[in-house]
């Protein structure tokens, strides 16, 4: 069997073999090299699920077209944060495809609903195109299939429920379209709660409309994602609910004082007495409050970059953005900060909770030194190592603690 105890900052795991001796392995103190070695093992064996890409608006914003590979089917690109062969070398292989919605759709008559079909029609084009490649997933028994069949998974996940519109029918459409999670809401008040981004605060937290919505897509079996929420909407979300909910791409109030998007720490507790899971984003403006300050540094790195007729997706680009974020670490944050988020939530309420939310393709320029695309999680899992994250731990931040919430939620649809 296999007997486990943390030290701070040193991992130890302690085999025992019929009783009659043990071997003590020191992760931390290994080579840098050794623990990469691991670090990259490790993102192949475990199912690495990741909360938020933005891939089908990036590719709808590129004209997307199932007829031209090159502006359609991810499989090798320079653009973006996303493509299948480096999701493949980073290890990834459930990330929650983002059907992000415009808070100005919410004016629309169908108040987006068209545009949320069309990217859901992208995301099944893309696994019908390749289906030795991609696959879709509406559960975690669907993910593991697909991963043992050397398949990534495309779950879905809607940011922003403004589609719903009015009717809690649409609640069911959307599940039925492969929808397993809703950001209730985006950058400003919607018809079902108030947004974290909005000073209106039009409900004050939940709308009566909102809570029928919660409850049911607990009755369906569709997450609940509080990401994008105001403080009180959280709360009353916490309040009515009968499944535990995700946070799909959020970080840590305590590192960035002042920015609501993300979770206080009052916050967080309460999702770790729901039994929920935060998913740490890797935006800079989510990691560290320096970096939310430096729009004036970047726009410097913006004329750099203009000046040699470069844009960040070029590849010759690359060495001068790493180079300048070497030069200003507060700019970008990195890879260490990240895993300064994930210590937070474990030292708070538990390593059961947290998760990865990167928001690829979402967040532009401002990834973590580390983490510049989805071939890097590996990177993350290294510094995890080095910091006295059993591999256990590890497997739960990578899928077990979101699939966990995912089957429970499943589970309390059933009545379980």
């Amino acid at each position: 069997m296999i007997l486990k105890y943390l030290v701070p900052g040193v991992l130890f795991l302690t085999l025992v073999s019929c009783g009659s001796h043990e071997r003590k392995i020191d992760y931390a103190s290994l080579p840098s090299e050794k623990i990469q070695q691991l670090a990259d093992s490790l993102a192949q064996k475990y199912i690495i699920t990741d909360g938020h890409v933005d891939l089908p608006y990036r590719l709808k914003i590129k004209h997307f077209r199932l007829d031209r590979e090159y502006l359609g089917i991810p499989l090798k690109t320079d653009e973006g944060d996303f493509d299948y062969e480096r999701a493949k070398k980073g290890g990834l292989d459930a990330p929650f495809m983002s059907i992000y919605i415009p808070s100005s759709y919410q004016q629309k008559p169908d108040h987006g609903k068209i545009l949320a079909d069309s990217l859901i029609n992208m995301i099944e084009g893309i696994a019908k195109a390749h289906p030795d490649k991609f696959a879709l997933a509406k559960t975690p028994a669907e993910v593991e299939k697909n991963t043992s069949e050397g398949k990534i998974s495309l779950p879905m996940g809607m940011e922003n429920g403004a589609p719903i519109g009015d009717s809690l029918e649409n609640v069911g459409y959307f599940f039925k379209r492969g929808i397993r999670y809703v950001t209730l809401t985006h950058g400003k008040d919607n018809q079902i709660c108030d947004s974290s981004y909005d000073t209106t605060q039009t409900w004050n937290g939940l709308s009566p409309f909102g809570e029928q919505v919660v409850a049911e897509m607990n009755r369906i079996g569709m997450m609940v994602d509080i990401s994008h929420v105001s403080d009180s909407t959280f709360f009353d979300v916490i309040n009515i609910t009968k499944a535990p909910v995700i946070a799909s791409h959020s970080s840590c109030r305590f590192f960035t004082p002042g920015f609501q998007r993300n979770m206080s720490d009052e916050m967080l507790k309460a999702l770790g007495k729901n039994g929920g899971v935060i998913q740490i984003n890797f935006g800079a403006a989510f990691l560290d409050s320096v970096a939310r300050k430096n729009d004036a540094l970047r726009d410097s790195l913006e004329k750099i970059l203009s000046n040699k007729k470069l844009t960040s997706a070029d590849p010759e680009a690359q060495p001068i953005i790493e180079q300048f974020g070497k030069d200003h670490k507060e700019l970008f944050s990195d890879v260490e900060r990240v895993a300064d988020h994930i210590d937070h939530v474990v030292k708070l309420i538990g390593i059961d909770h947290v998760g990865i939310g990167s928001d690829y393709d979402g967040v532009g320029d401002s990834l973590p030194l580390g983490l510049k695309d989805v071939s890097t999680y590996p990177n993350l899992i290294a510094v995890l190592l080095k910091r006295g994250y059993t591999p256990e731990d590890i497997e739960k931040i990578c899928y077990k603690n979101v699939f966990r919430v995912w089957n429970k939620v499943i589970d309390v649809a059933l009545g379980g």
